[in-house]
């Protein structure tokens, strides 16, 4: 049997995570992501979305979070002031967790070759112990122990765009040396974290790989910042799989973001992670979405990106722009990131 070319999780369900009025992380996200899926020419395959058990989201979070969302299903409760729930919230994000995990164990299952979870809540701000940031359970943690415990996988890749530093990812893999995590953001920003000083604690000590980046960076900035540290540190980390935090918020149009990037901007970022899946691990690629709050923008964004994860492998890219850019220090990226990474290390002379 052929194996699909992408997988997609979409399902009605992820309307039923409330949210107060006014509320950026509204339902109406799902049905920019369903007229993002009714323009695309060949529809991927679609997979049945489940809950993620006790078992999956005690591998990334502590029994005492669990124990405080089984205490608000059923009711409306505000975990901070940006991140609340209703009574089918919980059910919602264990969705969101479970539908992610099954797209990558089906990736590197061979069932299919790349997957995009168009899920909500989004995850990537949720902490081992606490919910915040509009994220209830962290999907892409989830799908990183879920690999190591079903399969052989080790070595993964995490790649996190969104215009938000993702906070609780860092924090729940930073002792990891085998899970490389790869974050580009706006700084100073919301949450606070994310300084290219924080690069993993411990054995994991090198493998967090923050890329700061100040309000204004646009397409520009992002495809100097992969071309000059996010390309060859993947190559050289070489992963099984990669994982993607697919935050479209850093688009120019997103009203929480201070970024510039375009629809064309994050069609290039999608090909250029599918070229790297493709050289170094067999084209194993998992998105999963986080942000993205101008409706036009992510449902312009989403499209994009799932007629480019459900081609034919990618030919050699080259940048989309031209020149420098006076707001990032890619020197300074490299001197923090290479006493670890000879890929990424600065050259002398």
């Amino acid at each position: 049997m052929p194996v699909a070319p992408l997988a997609v999780v979409q399902d009605p369900r992820f309307l039923d995570h409330e949210v107060p009025s006014g509320h950026p992380e509204r339902p109406e996200r799902i049905g920019a992501v369903d007229a993002a899926l009714s323009r695309i020419a060949q529809p991927p395959l679609l997979v049945p979305a489940r809950q993620a058990c006790d078992n999956e989201i005690l591998r990334s979070h502590d029994a005492a979070h669990l124990e405080q969302l089984e205490a608000a299903r059923g009711r409306h409760f505000r975990f901070d002031a940006d991140t609340s729930s209703g009574p089918r919230s919980v059910d919602t994000a264990r969705l969101a967790g479970g539908s992610t995990i099954d797209l990558a164990l089906g990736v590197a299952g061979g069932k299919f070759r790349r997957g995009f979870a168009l899920v909500r809540p989004p995850g990537h701000h949720a902490e081992r112990s606490a919910a915040m940031g509009f994220c209830l359970l962290n999907q892409i943690a989830m799908a990183v122990h879920a690999l190591r415990a079903e399969t052989g996988i080790e070595r993964i890749a995490v790649v996190d765009f969104d215009v938000h530093h993702g906070n609780g990812t860092q924090h729940i893999l930073e002792t990891d040396r085998d899970a490389l995590f790869v974050s580009t953001h706006q700084f100073p920003f919301y949450p606070g974290t994310g300084a290219l000083s924080e690069q993993g604690r411990g054995a994991g000590a090198g493998a967090t790989v923050n890329l700061p980046l100040p309000a204004g960076s646009g397409d520009t900035e992002y495809q100097l910042v992969f071309d000059a540290v996010i390309t060859p540190l993947i190559r050289e980390f070489s992963p099984e799989l990669i994982l993607v935090s697919a935050g479209f918020d850093a688009h120019a149009s997103d009203p929480l973001g201070g970024m510039e990037v375009s629809t064309d901007g994050f069609g290039w970022i999608v090909r250029t992670l599918c070229q790297l899946a493709d050289e170094c691990c067999s084209g194993r690629l998992v998105f999963t979405l986080e942000g993205g709050y101008d409706l036009t923008a992510l449902s312009d964004c989403v499209a994009s990106a799932i007629d480019i994860l459900g081609g034919d492998p990618m030919p050699s890219l080259t940048r989309q722009v031209e020149g420098d850019s006076k707001l990032i220090d890619l020197a300074g990226f490299r001197a923090a990131h290479g006493q670890y990474w000879g890929s990424v290390k600065p050259r002398s002379g």
